[in-house]
């Protein structure tokens, strides 16, 4: 158990819990709001269009067959992107033989073009990096008159499936590092994040080709382009018939080994699993929700439009550098089914305080969590209504256990308080909570989820046919509290 579930629990014989959903003033201030001028900006960085070829292999070279594997112009994942309440979005098609040549000739022109034509939602430009010694991560390529000749140079030079008849040359780990030292050492760097992290896992904690190991190693290597990973992974309509009945036998995210839990991968999912393993080694690890779209449930595929089921929110303004720094940052929460759209999680001490993202250097004295959640008015595009029944705060200590890190787990994080629709109070369109966190002598992170599943205390399994549409989730990103020397 850790220090400070033992503090707490010493404390409840001071009522200290039985009071810690404290009340505040209903105004207009909004003082759980950092000052400035940035906003939640909701986004999806894992996009397919057209150029997710499938290739005729007879030829020689291969010869790509666009809309092989995804449907959809890029001007037209644009415009339903934006028609589905996103201000940004990436564009991700995957590689293949000589697919460098595409991307930069075919790909990035219809990009240029979509820029035009869908004006309001900002359009990055990427790629699903078919990852060395591994699977996939969303590339994403800042925004400069460069931006099409530095993808080509990485695609090129280090895509997997690139390389064609002899993928495998690339297929190893001392190339992925290769990969890396080079986007390290690029100006600007691009960033990369791993995507559906443990969709081949067959057990609980038992990965395969994405491991724990091989991301600790990356974000070693290249510390400012590994960012983190999708938390809530796309295909999550896996579920849905055409017709929008249930599919009995459809798996939600096409986690076909071992299940996502309320939709979101097991390395997100589980307290003190490989997440806070992470976070409890003091690295900076954000999580993203994406769609993962090649073309509409409807269409007979697996996915949602962009943004119409997850979203990935950004603390920022409106463009693209701010947007991809709040990325890096971690200033992000992640949704699913519009269950809320703004998230403000802060710790205060002594007049200082840090939000999402941040780290609040404290001494050895309580602080304050305050807690402030948006639940919109209006329908989904499910056309329901869904409610918040539960928001979780939970805690863990950053630790120098090696034995902790060795088997992706940090037993010291935990819930320590659940809140429910009673312990939050009213201020303005904003339900917002507090939480007095007892004083530790350990550095460590909060972070926030929450439910519109009062009573499923943990997110279970997902179970075949299972409807996405009722069982939502979000994910706030860490708030790191660091001790004063």
């Amino acid at each position: 158990m850790s220090r400070v579930k033992n503090v707490i629990s010493t404390a409840i014989a001071l009522t200290l819990l039985s009071a810690c959903a404290k009340t505040v003033s209903t105004s207009d201030n909004y003082d759980f709001k950092p000052s400035g001028n940035k906003q939640w900006l909701a986004g999806d960085h894992h996009i397919h269009g057209k150029f997710s070829a499938k290739w005729d292999t007879s030829t020689q070279p291969p010869t790509p067959i666009l809309f092989g594997d995804a449907h959809y112009f890029t001007a037209l994942n644009a415009q339903m992107a934006k028609q589905h309440g996103l201000q940004w979005m990436v564009t991700t098609d995957h590689g293949g033989p000589k697919h460098s040549r595409v991307n930069l000739e075919q790909a990035y022109p219809e990009l240029v073009a979509s820029r035009k034509a869908v004006p309001g939602i900002l359009q990055f430009y990427g790629m699903e990096f078919d990852t060395p010694n591994a699977r996939h991560s969303t590339l994403i390529i800042p925004h400069t008159d460069e931006e099409a000749q530095q993808l080509y140079t990485i695609e090129s030079q280090f895509n997997r499936r690139e390389a064609f008849p002899n993928e495998f040359e690339r297929d190893t780990e001392s190339f992925m590092l290769k990969a890396l030292n080079a986007m390290q050492a690029m100006s600007p760097r691009p960033m990369l994040s791993v995507n559906h992290p443990a969709r081949q896992a067959d057990e609980l904690g038992r990965f395969k080709k994405v491991t724990p190991e091989k991301m600790r190693l990356w974000q070693d290597t290249a510390p400012d382009v590994i960012t983190g990973m999708t938390g809530i992974p796309g295909h999550q309509a896996a579920t849905i018939n055409p017709d929008g009945s249930n599919d009995p036998e459809g798996t939600r995210a096409e986690y076909y080994g071992y299940p996502t839990h309320g939709g979101t991968d097991q390395m997100t999912a589980i307290v003190g699993g490989v997440w806070d393993s992470f976070l409890g080694e003091g690295r900076r690890w954000s999580i993203t929700a994406v769609s993962d779209s090649h073309a509409h449930y409807t269409e007979g595929r697996t996915d949602f439009w962009p943004g119409e089921y997850a979203k990935t929110y950004v603390y920022a303004q409106q463009d693209y550098d701010s947007v991809l720094n709040g990325l890096r940052g971690g200033k992000v929460f992640v949704t699913m089914g519009d269950l809320i759209t703004e998230l403000y999680v802060s710790v205060s001490q002594s007049g200082k305080t840090a939000n999402i993202g941040e780290t609040l250097v404290t001494d050895n004295k309580p602080a304050t969590v305050t807690i402030a959640f948006l639940d919109p008015d209006t329908p989904n595009y499910h056309d329901d209504s869904p409610s918040v029944g539960r928001v979780d705060l939970i805690y863990g200590e950053v630790h120098g256990n090696k034995e902790f890190a060795a088997n992706n787990v940090n037993p010291t994080t935990e819930v320590i308080q659940r809140f429910y629709p009673d312990d939050w109070t009213r201020q303005g369109n904003y339900q917002v909570m507090t939480f007095e966190l007892p004083a530790s002598e350990s550095a460590g992170y909060i972070r926030v989820r929450g439910t519109n599943r009062a009573k499923e205390l943990e997110p279970q399994p997902d179970v075949k046919g299972e409807n996405p549409w009722t069982d939502l989730w979000f994910y706030s990103n860490a708030v790191y509290i660091d001790k004063a020397k």
